[in-house]
């Protein structure tokens, strides 16, 4: 199974028109996004992924009622945490780096993604998978990626937008 994840899209429209073609040239199932939509007028991008999209709540996202009800279409918004079983894996998404380590050490989980830093972060903490895909916007770093997740493989590959 092919897993889109994605974080840190800031409203950058443009960027996340490129980010859901590059998903649905990935034949991915589903997405995970690790926070930092901003607006609801997000969404009017992100519908047309053609899966289910499930994501957490950043630090910067304003306007949260109207968020979750309009990407309940497509799958739904959680508050801080989001637990998913994909393909027998065992997944967390949180915006919140601060907690990274100590869930990866854990061993609850399979895979931890994560979003906030803006920084691709792609590795392993024990058997873990650790993934940060950088961000979207392309506004703190200048690098706008995503990162497309093989469950089967437990593979990470890293898309640049630009």
């Amino acid at each position: 199974m092919l897993v889109g994840i994605m974080s840190d899209t800031h409203d950058h429209m443009g960027k996340i028109r490129r980010a859901v073609a590059e998903m649905r040239a990935a034949g991915v199932e589903v997405v995970l996004h690790a926070g930092d939509f901003i607006s609801p007028l997000t969404f009017d991008c992100m519908k047309d992924l053609g899966v289910p999209l499930h994501g957490v709540y950043g630090n910067n996202d304003g306007e949260t009622l109207l968020l979750q009800e309009r990407y309940a279409a497509i799958g739904g918004l959680h508050a801080r945490f989001f637990k998913i079983r994909l393909d027998g894996l065992r997944f967390i998404v949180t915006h919140d780096d601060t907690v990274v380590d100590s869930l990866a050490r854990s061993g609850d989980y399979d895979v931890v993604v994560y979003g906030h830093t803006h920084r691709v972060d792609v590795r392993k903490v024990g058997g873990t998978d650790v993934i940060n895909p950088g961000e979207v916007c392309g506004y703190c770093t200048g690098r706008s990626t995503v990162v497309v997740y093989d469950t089967g493989l437990r593979a990470s590959r890293v898309i640049e937008l630009d």
